[in-house]
């Protein structure tokens, strides 16, 4: 009895042993996933490290030193970066889409006000009358079955033209517009003969898309990764800044080569001006050198400096072109683009509207989405002003 009871304790005993082992597994187990569960929670501004702490007035829902892959899959969770990252990245696949676009369509010189004309003519024509005058210049049309039979009569009602080959709709069309009316009749011959000067180069054009999309798609990867660790945050930020300096930069080559491109020596000294202060700020935001607090004030200063520089061409244009409908049109939407950066910029300083109610906007609202929003916008007024320019230079030359 003894030694069954002995045996039976020494059984008890060994799937003690057992069971705790199994209970240390799962606790291990469970602990881990727990820890796992912890470790990748948004986290609240106090509790962040010293490099990711920038505007008080956002509360919560941060990332904090995440693992990359952890980090590159947050693009599609929510926390208070997620509309920084998208609001750029959208932008960016926008201005991809406006680049292809516009180099599939934008290269055809095709005078589309000459036609909305002749079409608001049409509109307005008293076709009773039209026809009338019509048939009355040329008799045949009034038993005009196809086109065939349109050139036969017209070589029957002008012999002369059986000296041609063949009879082309451009003959048609000219011999039609010589029985229209004044308006429509130039509005035609526009149409049949358009403008025969030679597209001008598009590569300053080029050059904005290029440097828009630079710099939304280093703003969007900035906002997203800059949480990994103090290393990447410091690095995506230089960037950041270097995609700015970029887009300003850029951001002169339109207005500046087509308002100028008549002026050669006017044209080469603003783009090698704005060339060269573009790439002294990206290596002020780039090199390890410039990031001291001491040459904090010069970085700033370079910045503004490329801003104010703007003015002097936009200027310059006026007093050239005062004359020109062009002109004002594209002064209008820089006028219009400066408006949107500025209050952007006036925005995010100011740190509107979360300073008012701070933790209400940690997810959406808060100043620097909608500063994102404005950069956006500007770029595109932009871009529509430098459609403008193609249009003016295409159809006038010099």
């Amino acid at each position: 009895m003894g030694k069954n009871h002995g045996y039976n304790m020494v059984i008890s005993c060994s799937e003690l042993d057992d069971y705790e082992r199994v209970c240390s597994s799962s606790r291990e187990g469970k602990g881990k996933r727990l820890w796992k569960k912890v470790k990748y929670q948004l986290v609240e501004y106090h509790s962040l490290p010293g490099y990711l702490k920038d505007n008080e007035y956002i509360l919560g829902y941060y990332r904090a030193e995440w693992p990359l892959k952890q980090v590159l899959l947050s693009i599609f969770t929510i926390h208070n970066e997620t509309l920084n990252v998208w609001t750029h990245l959208l932008g960016f696949f926008l201005f991809l889409f406006l680049t292809i676009y516009t180099a599939m369509k934008v290269p055809s010189v095709v005078d589309l006000p000459t036609l909305q004309n002749f079409s608001d003519a049409l509109k307005k024509a008293d076709f009773q009358k039209l026809q009338t005058d019509l048939v009355a210049c040329l008799p045949f049309l009034s038993h005009m079955p196809d086109l065939q039979r349109l050139r036969d009569d017209l070589k029957t009602s002008l012999p002369s033209m059986d000296l041609l080959p063949s009879l082309s709709n451009w003959h048609i069309t000219e011999l039609l517009s010589n029985c229209l009316p004044n308006g429509m009749k130039d509005d035609m011959a526009n149409i049949v003969a358009p403008s025969t000067v030679t597209p001008i180069t598009r590569w300053p054009f080029f050059a904005f898309l290029g440097g828009a999309m630079f710099c939304l798609l280093a703003s969007s990867t900035c906002h997203l990764l800059s949480c990994h660790s103090e290393r990447l945050s410091y690095i995506m930020l230089r960037l950041d800044y270097a995609g700015i300096a970029a887009l300003i930069a850029t951001s002169f080559y339109p207005p500046v080569y087509y308002s100028f491109t008549c002026y050669p020596l006017l044209c080469n000294l603003y783009l090698w001006f704005i060339t060269l202060l573009g790439i002294g700020t990206i290596l002020a935001s780039l090199l390890p050198v410039f990031q001291s607090p001491e040459y904090r004030n010069f970085r700033a200063t370079l910045f503004f400096s490329m801003g104010v520089s703007g003015v002097a061409p936009i200027l310059h244009k006026l007093i050239l072109f005062w004359n020109q409908p062009e002109a004002l049109y594209t002064t209008g939407y820089e006028v219009l683009m400066g408006a949107l950066y500025g209050l952007g910029a006036l925005v995010y300083a100011t740190r509107v509207p979360e300073r008012w109610m701070p933790g209400k906007f940690d997810i959406a609202g808060h100043s620097h989405q909608l500063f994102h929003i404005l950069v956006v916008a500007g770029a595109y007024t932009h871009y529509k002003a430098g459609l403008i320019y193609l249009k003016w230079r295409d159809q006038q030359g010099c």
